[in-house]
């Protein structure tokens, strides 16, 4: 069994490698870390995780070299991707310490900070591929009909995507703190209640309509609708204040 540092993850959240395969990464790491993956299990066929992750077998390839050549995963011949990392006690870092101190409603305070101006940048800089790369994770989210699981796991990526579009990584990092930081605190438990079936179908519309804007490089309407997202969301949280 292999445990793996604070060291190690500082090299696999800066290895040199394109922004996408970087997502791919932080989502694996992040899983194996929860024990989504927990130790010696098998991870998902590059197959699967494509069309999970929204991303070409290539770019999951890519990123399952970087976690291999880290000692993360162990690949068996014939047998698949193996998990060879075992998390150790939770971590005291400052960056973990922030996540669990931040409020629901801080949290809030700071997304909408952060999103109109990701998703304007997003508008503006995303180029086809990446476009492409958002319609498939849209894919993913409209497949959900009643598991609140996986539409909060499709729902991040789709978000990541988002921020991987500006072309600021750290807008990227400072994004990926905030959903650390929604999973650090009860707002997690609080979405699970308030995402009925109904709820999944509106979210599900209202995301085709920002990726249409975003398409459509129409940065006025992608803005409006996150802004009024936003004030939904705020609502929802008041509803348990």
């Amino acid at each position: 069994m292999y445990s793996v540092d604070n060291t190690i993850t500082q090299i696999l959240t800066t290895h040199s490698v394109g922004a996408t395969v970087q997502v791919v990464i932080d989502t694996l790491f992040a899983r194996i870390k929860a024990a989504s993956y927990p130790v010696d299990t098998r991870l998902p066929s590059e197959r699967t995780l494509a069309s999970e992750l929204g991303v070409s077998r290539n770019t999951v390839r890519e990123a399952l070299d970087v976690l291999e050549a880290q000692d993360v995963i162990q690949r068996r011949p014939g047998s698949g991707s193996f998990v060879k990392f075992r998390s150790g006690p939770k971590p005291t870092s400052a960056y973990s310490s922030l996540a669990q101190e931040t409020s629901p409603l801080d949290h809030l305070v700071v997304r909408g900070i952060l999103e109109p101006e990701m998703v304007r940048l997003a508008v503006i800089n995303m180029n086809p591929r990446q476009i492409e790369e958002l319609d498939h994770l849209l894919a993913q989210i409209e497949m959900v009909r009643t598991d609140v699981a996986n539409f909060i796991t499709a729902e991040e990526n789709l978000y990541r995507k988002i921020a991987e579009g500006t072309g600021n990584p750290l807008l990227f990092s400072c994004y990926e703190l905030t959903i650390e930081a929604c999973r650090q605190t009860y707002r997690t438990a609080l979405r699970r209640r308030h995402l009925t079936p109904q709820r999944i179908q509106d979210y599900q519309r209202g995301y085709n309509t920002l990726f249409n804007a975003i398409a459509s490089r129409d940065v006025e309407s992608a803005v409006e609708f996150i802004k009024l997202h936003l004030i939904e969301e705020q609502k929802l949280l008041l509803q348990d204040v």
